[in-house]
């Protein structure tokens, strides 16, 4: 488990992301309780997706100017869905279904090109966009960066550099805000979690320094894909008792 905890974070920071729907799928092809997997998934995320910022920053990728109007709206959305309380069925379908959009996004990702023309997004949009994510974000136990960065490449809202860096913020403070809304329910359980903090922490340092200055990891993103769909065909089939 520890290996494919460090696999999951070395390509989800590669592309400023911090794992978490990786870390979901991990958790429960080794059958984690459906308790410990949103707030696990969690911790590992802000500690990666922390290092994908920084790394991502540090090397030129600056954040587009939208970028805090985008967090600022997303964060109490993603707190009030850490806070809800849903059932083990609900919640297995629900993160079966954001592990399939998550695998969706990894398969058809293209090598990194420069985009000659943006547009940047009204402030309504953002909002609206800030918050749909925050929420789906915070009931599933992930950052919401999976589902960002296409919005952000596709509309050309930024360049694909960029949308990492942008990516890498959004699902800290989502992170965070979910860890709270969790904790504020008392629905907050970590498993034991240092080897996976070892592991996540290796890989989100390893995969940030390469994504933000030598390579995209097109296929090994693609088998990653891979990997979460196989996750979302159990959780399914656990969740319908078969």
């Amino acid at each position: 488990m520890l290996a494919l905890i460090f696999f999951v974070a070395a390509i989800y920071s590669s592309v400023g992301h911090g794992g978490a729907s990786g870390y979901l799928a991990v958790l429960a092809l080794f059958s984690l309780p459906v308790a410990q997997l949103s707030g696990t998934a969690l911790v590992l995320n802000v500690m990666v997706s922390s290092l994908a910022f920084w790394s991502f920053y540090h090397n030129g990728q600056k954040l587009p100017a939208f970028a805090w109007v985008l967090v600022l709206a997303s964060v109490p959305f993603s707190f009030l869905g850490g806070a809800l309380k849903i059932a083990d069925q609900s919640y297995k379908l629900l993160l079966a279904v954001a592990l399939v959009l998550s695998a969706v996004r990894l398969a058809i990702a293209k090598r990194a090109t420069a985009i000659e023309e943006l547009n940047p997004p009204k402030p309504i949009v953002l909002a609206g966009v800030g918050s749909s994510i925050g929420l789906l974000s915070g009931i599933v136990g992930v950052g919401g960066g999976i589902f960002l960065s296409p919005i952000a490449i596709f509309l050309r809202w930024t360049t694909v550099k960029s949308a990492a860096t942008l990516s890498a913020l959004f699902i800290l403070a989502n992170s965070l805000s979910g860890i709270a809304g969790r904790a504020a329910s008392h629905q907050l359980v970590v498993a034991p979690a240092l080897g996976l903090i070892v592991a996540a922490f290796a890989g989100g340092l390893v995969g940030s320094h390469l994504g933000s200055k030598f390579f995209d990891g097109l296929v090994l993103r693609r088998f990653l894909s891979l990997v979460l769909l196989i996750a979302a065909f159990k959780l399914i089939m656990t969740s319908l008792g078969l």
